[in-house]
């Protein structure tokens, strides 16, 4: 299939970032949209119902649950919430412990309550913006979300890095394994997105911001020969890579609300020398770290990315902008991750 027009969305807590890549066109002249997040969007909604006195009925599928303390703030005005099962694992992969919060599943709407349409990607809003901004409609589509996994019962910040070890250990770290035209089973927050997309890939956002690093020619040099220490310090999680070659040889991820500049250039400087402890990352709040053994000596260049790179301002580091826009940074990962795998779906 020859692709025309790609739509690219790194889809975070925040903002979701958009690249409308058309071959043949210079990256600097194809449309870019920062947007808010799909998750603040419902939040928005939810507000609204609250405030007209309406109750609330969320249908849709698993998305970023970032709309979590609207729904609080509704129930606590003493208004009632209810959930579609496939969409109440936004809320959480135990159903009975979303039940515990007072919200009531439902596959039937009560004709009492408002609808909420819980969605990650929503095809008829990207047709309208692109139609109402002259724009064409996509041959393509390739998104990322961050996607903590299926595992009822277990933290998701466990969960959410089993999905590291699994790609260090069982896919040896390969950068080519990190989109998917089919997702694994228990990233259901993928399997959702891929659906929703039609034709095209997805992966997950710190796979993106990883792939947008290596976007900029001079760090993919450096990887290729001394390592390289990728950083992207995103509104909710920081999360880091050691590279070498086309190899992840350690990856490590935290809250950045956990995070100051003293305490993330220290698990830094040991996650580089492979002496920083999963464990440790875990107890305190984080989700974990894994590098390879006998990992080798390198990795002095450090990169950083994301909207609140801030935090490392005072640092010996690099600030990157991709393509020249390092809120974009993600798309053209995304981008360059697509096309080195052929450019096909």
């Amino acid at each position: 299939m020859t692709v025309k027009t790609c739509l690219i969305l790194d889809i975070g807590s925040g903002t979701q970032d958009v690249l409308l890549y058309q071959e043949g066109l210079e990256l600097e002249n194809c449309p870019k949209f920062i947007l808010p997040s799909p998750a603040r969007g419902i939040a928005a909604r939810i507000r609204e119902l609250t405030a007209a006195g309406r109750n609330v009925y969320l249908y849709g599928q698993n998305m970023g649950g970032g709309f979590w303390r609207a729904v609080k703030a509704h129930q606590d005005a003493g208004l009632k919430v209810f959930a579609h099962p496939a969409a109440a694992l936004a809320l959480g992969d135990d159903l009975d412990q979303v039940r515990g919060h007072g919200i009531e599943i439902t596959s039937i709407p009560p004709l009492s309550a408002s609808q909420v349409l819980l969605t990650d990607f929503d095809p008829g809003f990207w047709r309208g913006l692109l139609q109402h901004a002259g724009l064409p409609q996509p041959d393509l589509v390739l998104a990322c979300v961050q996607d903590h996994g299926f595992h009822p019962g277990k933290s998701n910040r466990i969960s959410r890095f089993a999905y590291w070890e699994r790609f260090m250990n069982e896919d040896g770290g390969d950068i080519s394994r990190l989109l998917y035209a089919d997702p694994p089973e228990e990233m259901t927050r993928l399997q959702c997105l891929r659906r929703s997309i039609g034709v095209g890939m997805v992966a997950d956002t710190g796979s993106a911001a990883l792939l947008g690093a290596l976007f900029d020619p001079s760090v993919e040099r450096t990887a290729a020969t001394d390592g390289v220490l990728v950083v992207n310090v995103g509104n909710s999680h920081t999360i880091a890579f050691l590279v070498l070659g086309r190899q992840v040889m350690g990856v490590y991820e935290h809250h950045t609300g956990h995070l100051d500049e003293t305490k993330l250039l220290d698990h830094l400087a040991r996650f580089r020398r492979g002496e920083l402890e999963n464990t440790e990352v875990f107890d305190d709040g984080g989700h974990g770290c894994v590098t390879v053994p006998d990992l080798p000596d390198g990795f002095k260049r450090i990169v950083v990315l994301g909207p609140r790179r801030a935090l490392l301002a005072d640092a010996k580091v690099e600030f990157l902008a991709p393509g020249g826009d390092m809120m974009l940074a993600g798309c053209f990962g995304l981008l360059k991750g697509w096309k080195e795998l052929g450019g096909a779906a």
